[in-house]
């Protein structure tokens, strides 16, 4: 019998707050199914495997196949799914996360063109991150499937989900344009709480 140890997170907005960028539809199906599944999964396999009493950071860093793919899915899609907001214009960070991407990437025009290329040319499915490593130098890193910064000691910023089912409903094939968009609903006060969080 499953066990109920994780569950399916709440969204911290309404499902159509993050419109026209991405669509109710889009977190209908994205949130409510997909996340629901991996939720499901974890919980299933779970059941006498020795990551029962485990969090989930940690069965994301130690297991291996089915456990791994639906714990790092699970852990990957909280900080997805946390990290936005309503659409701003000119949407940009502030803090110490804004003076760490000056220092290490030149300029937040810089980091942008960056980590979208990075995002853009993943191959399959994916994520893009910005994360920091233990002295709080920023990295960007292309994962494949359901790979998290935390299996290399980094601590995860932000990330751009490549899996087609996060945008294919509102642009089809366009992935770029779908990560260029992105940028007006990222709540930089959260990106930044954990950073100082490291």
């Amino acid at each position: 019998m499953a066990t109920n140890k994780f569950e399916l997170i709440t969204l911290p907005y309404a499902e159509e707050a993050l419109e026209p960028v991405i669509s109710r539809q889009t977190i209908a199906f994205h949130h409510g199914k997909h996340l629901q599944a991996y939720v499901n999964n974890l919980n299933a396999l779970l059941v006498d495997s020795g990551f029962e009493e485990m969090p989930l950071v940690d069965i994301v860093k130690k297991a291996n196949g089915g456990i791994f793919n639906n714990a790092g899915q699970i852990l990957n899609h909280e900080l997805y799914f946390g990290q936005f907001c309503a659409p701003k214009e000119n949407n940009l960070p502030s803090g110490d996360i804004a003076a760490a991407i000056d220092r290490d990437f030149g300029s937040f025009a810089a980091f942008k063109e960056e980590f979208q290329k990075k995002g853009a040319t993943l191959f399959g499915s994916g994520w893009v991150w910005l994360s920091a490593d233990a002295d709080g130098k920023l990295v960007i890193s292309q994962e494949q499937n359901a790979g998290n910064p935390v299996q290399r000691g980094l601590n995860p910023l932000l990330t751009f989900d490549v899996w087609e089912h996060a945008y294919y409903i509102d642009y089809q094939n366009r992935r770029p344009d779908h990560l260029s968009a992105l940028w007006s609903i990222i709540n930089w006060q959260v990106v930044d709480q954990r950073y100082n969080a490291k």
